[in-house]
């Protein structure tokens, strides 16, 4: 073996621990989901779980279905996502056209307020939303979950200006002289090629909103419009936990996930792609 063989052999060792040390967590999820309360406990632990040598290795599974509100917390999790996310779709990439091209003094301190926000932690900005919430009569309903974040994205704000800038000019200068307005280079030309970017931006979104269990718990607490984090929560208990059920509800929670990337994956790779190139 010649040492370009052996070079790509060490990259791909490399990689294969990396897939296993990234997935091992998963599978784990996985095994624990298939074992009993008693198995789950004995040391040392066994990666065969025992339900699935019983025959019973969905009996966790089962029991997360055949309690009462989930398939409505899945439905509400999906709506408040998926509209949060294509609406920091829209508003980002506006947003970003607007920073990517307007570069004045204004305009960047504009810019540089907004992207100040990232520092300061979702905490910090819990009790006045509360109280806003209260007054608009938003609790207990979904719009305090799904409007802040279909109006308000510093992070895709950010990555959607840098991204456009990478754009040659020429483009959009041949454009302006053939009578193109400004929102028909944006329509025809950024989104475009923006493609890639907004792709990674829907992930990233809607994982995030998917994910999130704070904000869900202070500010609904109706079993109506639980999302599914809040309902996961029910299987953890201050004197008993169901730790194997709670483990095949997440599981089943990241499924979506996972087909969404797989979804997504060849737009998210060609930004990347597209960054590295810049």
């Amino acid at each position: 073996m010649n040492s370009r063989s052996i070079s790509v052999l060490l990259i791909y060792l490399g990689l294969l621990a990396y897939a296993v040390v990234t997935l091992f967590p998963l599978l784990w999820m996985v095994i624990t989901a298939m074992k009993s309360g008693r198995e789950l406990f004995r040391l040392p632990p066994s990666l065969v779980p025992d339900l699935l040598m019983a025959g019973t290795p969905f009996v966790n599974f089962a029991a997360v279905f055949d309690k009462a509100g989930f398939l409505g917390a899945v439905l509400n999790s999906m709506l408040v996502a998926t509209l949060a996310a294509f609406g920091q779709l829209i508003t980002c990439s506006l947003a970003g056209f607007v920073f990517a091209n307007l570069r004045n003094r204004v305009f960047t301190a504009i810019y540089v307020l907004l992207l100040s926000t990232m520092f300061f932690p979702t905490e910090v900005t819990l009790i006045p939303e509360f109280l806003l919430f209260r007054q608009l009569g938003w609790l207990d309903t979904l719009l305090p979950l799904i409007v802040p974040s279909f109006f308000v994205g510093a992070f895709g704000t950010l990555m959607m200006t840098e991204f456009f800038k990478s754009i040659p000019f020429e483009i959009e200068e041949a454009a302006i002289l053939d009578g193109a307005s400004s929102f028909g280079i944006f329509k025809d030309i950024y989104v475009p090629f923006g493609a890639p970017a907004l792709a990674s931006l829907f992930l990233v979104a809607f994982i995030a909103n998917w994910d999130e269990v704070l904000r869900p718990v202070i500010f609904n607490s109706s079993p109506e419009v639980r999302t599914l984090p809040q309902f996961l929560l029910d299987f953890v208990g201050q004197y008993e936990s169901q730790w194997t059920v709670l483990l095949a509800g997440s599981f089943l929670a990241t499924l979506p996930l996972i087909m969404i990337y797989i979804g997504c994956q060849k737009w998210v790779v060609a930004g990347f792609a597209r960054s590295s190139l810049k």
